[in-house]
C-alpha cells in the first residue's frame, strides 16, 4: 500500500462515488470510464512474472507497477504510471534489475460515464525515457488508446480496444508504429466474484511480426472501492511471451 500517502497528499476527502468501481486492470483492454473529480484511484500489481523461451529462456519480474489516477472533471482523468522495480534474467546471458519507465496518460470519456449500455473514450499517452536502460526506452514514446465497453445480456460485458503506439526501435534508430488490439468478455460469476477472457494482438508495421496472446482472470470486489484480481496470459504465436502470471489490487479514495 505504498502509494496511499501519495494520493492522500494531493486530494481532499471526497463524497462517496455514484459510479461503480471501474479499473483499467487486470485485463489489457482499458476501461472507457473515468474517476470522478476530486477522487483518486490506485491500481497496482503485487507482482508480475513473464517467461519466454524462444531458443533461450528469459524470465522477467516486476514488483508493484502502478497506475495512479486523479479525476479532473466529470469526463477527464489524469494517470501517472510507475514501475518501481523490474528484473530480467536471460539464462546463460544477461541479467539486469532496476526501476522501469514512467508514463503519463489522460482519459477523456466521450459518452457513457454515468449511464447507458455503451461507453467510449480516447486516451493519449507518453512514456518517458527514465529508469534503467534495460527496461526504459531510449527516447520518448507515445500514442493513442481508444477503449469501448458494452453491457450485454445475461450479466456479460464486452470490452474492445484499439491502440496506436509510436515505439523507438533502438536497432534501426527509427520510430515504429505498433497496432495493439484486444477484445475482452467479462461476466459476474456469483456474489462479488467476476471473471474474464481476452484476446490481445500486436502488429508492428515495420517488422511485420504479429504477437497474439490469450488472457483470463478473476476479480473480487471488497466493498464499493476495493477490488482484488489475478490472472494468466498464454502466448499464441512464436513472437509472444509464452506465459504471464499476475495478481494485484485496485483502491479508490
Amino acid at each position: 500500500m505504498a502509494p496511499t500517502w501519495i494520493v492522500c497528499s494531493i486530494i481532499t476527502l471526497a463524497p462517496p462515488s455514484a459510479r461503480p468501481l471501474s479499473a483499467d486492470r487486470p485485463d489489457v483492454t482499458e476501461s472507457p470510464y473515468t474517476v470522478e473529480p476530486g477522487r483518486a484511484q490506485v491500481e497496482f500489481s503485487f507482482a508480475e512474472w513473464t517467461r519466454d523461451d524462444d531458443g533461450a529462456r528469459t524470465d522477467r519480474w516486476s514488483l508493484a507497477p502502478m497506475n495512479i489516477k486523479i479525476g479532473l472533471t466529470e469526463r477527464v482523468e489524469a494517470q501517472l504510471l510507475l514501475a518501481p522495480w523490474s528484473w530480467i534474467d536471460e539464462h546463460g546471458a544477461d541479467h539486469a534489475d532496476g526501476p522501469g519507465p514512467a508514463g503519463l496518460r489522460f482519459k477523456l470519456n466521450l459518452w457513457g460515464n454515468d449511464g447507458g449500455d455503451t461507453a467510449l473514450a480516447v486516451m493519449p499517452f507518453v512514456v518517458f525515457p527514465v529508469g534503467d536502460p534495460a527496461f526504459a526506452p531510449e527516447r520518448i514514446e507515445g500514442g493513442l488508446i481508444v477503449p469501448f465497453a458494452m453491457e450485454l445480456d445475461w450479466g456479460f460485458s464486452l470490452g474492445l480496444m484499439a491502440e496506436f503506439d509510436f515505439v523507438w526501435d533502438a536497432d534501426d534508430r527509427v520510430y515504429d508504429l505498433e497496432f495493439v488490439h484486444s477484445a475482452a468478455l467479462g461476466r459476474d460469476l456469483f456474489g462479488d466474484l467476476g471473471g474474464f477472457i481476452e484476446y490481445v494482438g500486436v502488429l508492428a508495421a515495420r517488422r511485420g511480426d504479429y504477437q497474439a496472446s490469450a488472457n483470463a482472470g478473476l476479480t473480487l470486489g471488497i466493498g464499493p472501492d476495493v477490488q482484488l484480481d489475478c490472472g494468466i496470459g498464454i502466448g499464441l504465436t512464436e513472437s509472444a511471451d509464452d506465459l504471464r502470471l499476475f495478481a494485484g489490487m485496485t483502491v479508490r479514495y
